[in-house]
């Protein structure tokens, strides 16, 4: 009689019979009196060792193939992830690689408006420093004109000094 249904994996430790993961001795032992009471005999210990080293048996050609479908599909997915990785490797240097040409470009703007606005106030300033120039010159003008005025004021305050302080004779 054949067995239907999924077999576990089969484990085993040094001091034990090999056992589908999961179940208990208990479990095992009552599977096997089943089977046996089902006419169908357990492999012995020696032959399911055998089967695990060697991978002989159906049961071990489509846990391979399972294997080796899982194992496809795990690298499909790290290729998938590398693939999205590299697609966004790329869009981030496209994205820096534009902000570079952007920020360079206000950059170039902003130059070009900070040198026109610097050469508006460089004018405005030399209109300002002529004028400066010129009322300074008419101040240091008018400075001259008022010590001569000063000066007179002074020579003719001092001849009327005179005038009045003559000696009477």
């Amino acid at each position: 009689m054949e067995r239907q249904g999924v077999d576990m994996p089969l484990t085993q430790c040094k001091d034990q019979e090999p056992r589908s993961l999961g179940a208990s001795r208990e479990q095992q032992r009552g599977e096997e009196s089943r089977e046996k009471e089902a006419g169908w005999e357990p492999a012995s210990a020696n032959h399911q060792l055998m089967m695990l080293e060697g991978k002989s048996g159906p049961y071990f050609s489509s846990l391979d193939s399972s294997i080796e479908i899982l194992k496809k599909r795990a690298q499909e997915l790290i290729e998938s992830i590398n693939e999205s990785r590299q697609k966004d490797h790329v869009l981030m240097t496209n994205f820096r690689d534009s902000l570079k040409i952007k920020i360079s470009d206000l950059t170039e703007k902003l130059e070009e408006r900070l040198y026109l606005i610097y050469n508006h106030h460089n004018k405005i300033i030399q209109e300002k420093l002529q004028e400066f120039t010129q009322k300074m010159a008419k101040i240091s003008h008018l400075e001259t004109e008022l010590k001569q005025v000063c000066h007179t004021v002074e020579t003719v305050y001092k001849d009327f000094q005179d005038l009045c302080v003559q000696p009477e004779v």
